[in-house]
């Protein structure tokens, strides 16, 4: 066996790798290699990488296999990858080699990759920070893996059509994903729907059996997540709904063949889209089906794995870690005790430290519509007996918060798991709470609303439980590949040791006054800003100049994220220019970006006017060009390595106390953009980190906020009497100005924020706003200043890695160590 390894040993080098792509252009592909496209250069590359990745991946296999290493499994209903190939030679160090090798051989490496879809496998921030997360596991030679479902089409392809969404079908597998391999030999059966049996041993012991139900297979793809150097391969693992061959043969047999076909297609529906509209009571149910599937998929393949080394479930928690990725995979608590329980018949209090001391939660919003629960009817019909189980749960777990607060009955009631009232409902991040060991934020704001505003009762009762880990992001994809001018400034300057250790980077603070790094610094920014400027061109037909401020506000589309008063904002500007002839102190181009949910009118309708507005603006003479206002559609990783570089000025304006970390922000900032933003998520920790001169803040504070609401003393029809600019914005919006064609189209808007319970308070953050966004006009008018302050951004966001964020999860919820390639 050894001399197999030895044969098999895929080496880097140019001439190796230049042998390997031919030969896959050749034998895997049907072509040869002088009639080979861009697109099949792109496959034979990524093939052969995967021949170098495989072999690492089974190398990183056995090293875990055979120290018996404590493993951490991360389940998460989304991931947002972003593009792989490049990535991964990224990370393998050989990118620049295969730029080099792939021009001699008359082909632009940048072209190749161009032709690989993003996979559509996550919506945003949620999936994106799984993501850094299994690169920096990966970088820290931790043994973990992630676990996920392999959509067919994903979320949605962003369509703009006279400004409103459309939404596509994102077919990103068309294709294929070359880097990915298909375990068929892994596949697992999953059960669904049927009833419960209650039955009594002779010996007297209670046996609940499982009965008729429909199952799934969920089959297995592994993509290879590379850490940065090659030497620890990791996976992620994708689940595929297919139906079971078992039961298609049994109806194909009886002569039903077209329900046997319709059999297959509710089957495989599954794993068709992320987040399916649960508008209606089919999509609540396949959303349900959906997270089980998750949840159950990868439990059986943790506890295959734990079988065929380990006998004794007594210790399962000693070598297992599942780490749950919001409320979505909560159903993990359940279904592991039904495995203890059920098929290993371990006793109850047992099997339940053991699946607390197994998981761990981390809540990722404070708002109440996405901490999701269950209708009790409908896990009835769909999971009966992990009803049962959840009942039981609960009341274990109501017996004992009784004898502590017996008189206390409104507490007793919040903290149960059942929903009492017109409609019963489990309520998931109850469940996950008391099913975990530890539970925590994602930034000190948030991770401190989770205890005094989300679980107060819970947290009452068990302190110990609570933490905050801030998120970060990875600085391989994020600055390493996606800014290739910036960090090679910086490498010259500061080593290289920054892409491992982001810490580093503090190294470069003494250049923000050095005119020859700022001159070179200002160079790597307009460079990008050129390559955005160019496809903005492209893409929208809009002109717009490198030279002027990048506002960009690019996330995902919603009223707390506050796309609507950087429009606010932005008529300002227009009608100060127009109406009043005062021009703005520098020229600035709006960017915007991000999809909304489907079901989400108002977003939607923010979408429409952000397009209306600029069509307005853009078009106009008056402006001479000073103002413009892009919308670029469809954003997803890949655009975003775009966009990101090029920014001059971050929009992190959400109302304080709704953002729970945000990791976009932490994008920005180490590519050098400067933040304009409220005192929200992860904003506190990194104005405290770069400098409260170096961040442009504005807007109240939580406990302001939180006051406002709660007293119901905000009124914003007051602001709108007393504040002339507030009433010209308002009335312009209300005139049919932006919207000549659609009369009215836009009144709901100003209805909406004139009304005393408009809960983002947009109004209330509206002067401070402007008067510190011409403070930005002013300070990036002196290229000086505002370049000193940028080249800080970069400095000192070394706090915001994901491998320090990883540290922090391994060190004081996982208990797992790193273990190291030595070759």
């Amino acid at each position: 066996m050894a001399k197999c390894k030895s044969v098999l040993k895929k080496k880097n080098d140019r001439e190796s790798l230049n042998a390997d792509i031919c030969d896959h252009v050749v034998f895997s592909l049907s072509k040869d290699i002088e009639n080979a496209t861009e697109r099949d250069m792109g496959r034979a590359l990524a093939l052969s990488l995967r021949d170098r990745l495989v072999e690492r991946m089974l190398e990183t296999r056995d090293r875990y296999r055979e120290t018996k290493a404590k493993r951490m499994y991360y389940f998460s209903i989304e991931y947002l990858l972003g593009r792989c190939l490049g990535n991964s030679l990224c990370n393998m160090e050989m990118l620049s080699e295969c730029e080099d090798m792939f021009k001699d051989l008359g082909f632009d490496l940048d072209e190749v990759r161009e032709s690989e879809r993003d996979p559509a496998l996550g919506n945003g921030g949620l999936g994106r920070l799984a993501a850094c997360f299994l690169d920096s596991l990966a970088t820290l030679d931790m043994p973990g893996c992630g676990y996920g479902i392999h959509y067919e089409y994903g979320l949605f392809r962003q369509s703009i059509q006279d400004g409103y969404q459309k939404e596509l079908a994102d077919y990103w597998m068309a294709d294929g994903m070359p880097l990915e391999i298909i375990r068929p030999d892994q596949a697992v059966l999953i059960p669904l729907y049927g009833r419960v049996e209650n039955s009594i041993l002779p010996n007297g012991e209670y046996l609940p059996m499982w009965l008729d139900w429909e199952d799934i297979v969920g089959v297995p793809y592994d993509i290879p997540i590379v850490g940065y150097g090659g030497k620890t391969v990791n996976y992620l693992r994708l689940f595929a709904a297919r139906a079971s061959q078992n039961f298609d043969m049994e109806i194909f047999n009886s002569g039903d063949y077209i329900r046997a076909v319709q059999r297959k297609i509710e089957s495989e529906m599954v794993s068709k889209v992320l987040y399916p509209s649960e508008s209606v009571s089919f999509g609540k149910e396949l959303r349900l089906v959906q997270e089980y599937f998750l949840v159950a998929c990868g439990l059986r393949d943790i506890t295959r794995r734990f079988s065929a080394q380990n006998k004794n479930f007594e210790e399962f928690s000693d070598y297992v870690a599942i780490q749950l990725n919001d409320t979505h995979p909560a159903l993990t608590v359940v279904e592991l005790m039904r495995f203890l329980v059920d098929e290993k018949r371990i006793e109850w209090g047992r099997a339940w430290k053991i699946t607390q001391a197994t998981c761990a939660y981390t809540n990722h919003t404070l708002l109440p519509e996405a901490l999701e629960c269950w209708s009790v009817d409908l896990l009835e019909k769909v999971l009966p007996r992990h009803l049962q189980l959840i009942y039981e749960i609960n009341s274990r777990f109501l017996d004992g918060i009784k004898k502590k607060y017996s008189e206390d009955i409104e507490k007793i009631r919040r903290m149960s798991l059942i929903e009492e009232g017109g409609k019963k409902e489990v309520r998931m991040a109850n469940l996950a709470v008391i099913g975990s060991h530890s539970v925590n934020g994602v930034s000190e704001l948030h991770s401190e609303l989770v205890k005094r505003r989300l679980f107060p009762d819970f947290y009452e009762m068990n302190p110990e439980k609570f933490n905050n880990k801030t998120n970060g992001v990875t600085p391989r994809r994020w600055l390493l590949k996606s800014n290739r001018p910036l960090a090679k400034l910086l490498t010259d300057c500061a080593g290289d040791k920054w892409i491992t250790d982001l810490s580093e980077l503090k190294k470069i603070e003494k250049y923000a006054t050095d005119s020859e790094f700022r001159d070179k610094f200002v160079a790597a920014k307009r460079e990008n800003k050129i390559i955005l400027s160019n496809f903005i061109r492209s893409t929208l037909d809009i002109d717009v100049s490198p030279d002027s401020l990048f506002d960009i506000h690019a996330k995902r589309i919603h009223e707390y994220k506050r796309q609507l008063l950087n429009v606010l904002h932005i008529i300002h500007m227009y009608l100060e220019m127009v109406d009043h002839g005062r021009e703005p102190l520098c020229a600035r181009t709006f960017i915007f970006a991000g999809k909304a949910a489907p079901g989400y009118w108002e977003a939607k309708q923010i979408i429409k006017l952000i397009h209306s507005v600029g069509g307005v603006i853009n078009k106009d003479k008056r402006v001479k060009g000073l103002i413009k206002v892009a919308f670029t559609p469809d954003y997803r990783v890949s655009l975003a390595e775009k966009i990101i570089p090029a920014c001059d000025l971050s929009e992190q304006i959400s109302t304080a106390g709704t953002e729970a970390s945000g990791t976009g922000n932490m994008k920005f900032a180490i590519n050098g953009a400067l933040t304009i933003g409220t005192l929200d998520g992860a904003n506190i920790e990194m104005r405290e980190e770069v400098g409260e001169d170096n961040f442009y803040l504005f807007g109240l504070r939580q406990d302001e906020v939180e006051n406002l609401l709660t007293t119901r003393s905000y009124h914003p029809r007051e602001i709108y009497e007393s504040s002339a600019e507030v009433r010209e914005v308002l009335d312009a919006l209300y005139s049919n100005r932006f919207s000549p064609k659609d009369p009215g189209l836009f009144n709901w808007i100003v209805d909406k924020l004139l009304a005393d319970n408009e809960q983002y308070l947009h109004l209330a953050d509206f002067a401070e706003y402007i008067e510190v966004q011409k403070t930005v006009g002013l300070e990036y008018s002196d290229p000086v200043l505002w370049n000193k302050k940028a080249i800080l951004n970069t400095a000192r966001m070394g706090k915001f890695s994901t491998d320090r964020t990883m540290r922090e999860y391994a060190e004081d919820i996982w208990n797992i160590k790193a273990l190291k390639n030595l070759e």
